[in-house]
């Protein structure tokens, strides 16, 4: 099990169960394996001071010994997406419009170094090793391979994703007990941040460190 550096302040959790059979995201997400798996749901802002109901969202999470699985539920209010653009190819600034984010440190005693992922209602995705102590921190080039599917369903007004990253790209190894840090963040709608909708799971207490503050990170165990 990783150690807990004396430098994080949220204590905030969720559970990842183990799977025994690997298998490729489509996006349903009513498909057996994720029907009984525990959910962490959030609907505030990143502050923790402003709640949007019509924007809940749902998260949960699996794992094997090759990749780690997530999975969101998002109630919205309309979709704003980069239209017309290929989807297979990445996308920088993917944030500026809706978007799920999984943020994870596999490795919590380096508390700057961490994996960020994500992925539009579109599935427009974007993946970036973030370290802390470099300029700049984010490198674009950085490929994970993970794999993402998304489904949009009009009629109950949710979008849902479906992550899986391999555990080798990051170095990474899980087993009962393991346990990282991470967080979840929503992005919804278009133009100023002031006009936008910003959610994180573990709350930031101010914008000036933004999502990109580790110390606030919650816990990911890796249960049986």
């Amino acid at each position: 099990m990783s150690s807990q550096p004396a430098s994080y302040t949220s204590n905030v959790s969720v559970n990842s169960q183990h799977v025994t059979r690997d298998f490729v995201p489509d996006g349903d997400l009513d498909k057996g394996v994720w029907r009984l798996m525990p959910r962490a749901a959030f609907d505030h802002n990143y502050t923790g001071k402003k709640r949007y109901p019509e924007l809940k969202t749902e998260i949960a999470s699996l794992w094997s010994e090759k990749y780690v699985y997530f999975a969101f539920w998002c109630s919205y209010r309309e979709i704003n997406v980069y239209k017309a653009e290929d989807a297979a190819k990445e996308r920088w600034e993917l944030w500026e419009r809706d978007v799920v984010e999984v943020f994870i440190n596999p490795q919590p005693e380096k508390a700057n170094h961490y994996y960020e992922f994500e992925v539009a209602p579109n599935n427009q995705w974007l993946d970036l090793e973030i370290d802390l102590d470099k300029t700049p921190f984010n490198d674009a080039g950085w490929n994970s391979g993970f794999e993402h599917a998304v489904r949009v369903d009009e009629k109950r007004h949710l979008w849902m994703c479906e992550m899986r990253i391999p555990l080798s790209v990051m170095k990474a190894h899980i087993g009962p007990g393991t346990q990282w840090r991470g967080n979840f963040y929503r992005a919804e709608g278009i133009g100023p941040e002031e006009q936008r909708s910003l959610l994180a799971w573990s709350t930031v207490p101010a914008r000036d460190e933004a999502f990109h503050n580790p110390s606030r990170f919650g816990i990911i165990r890796f249960v049986p």
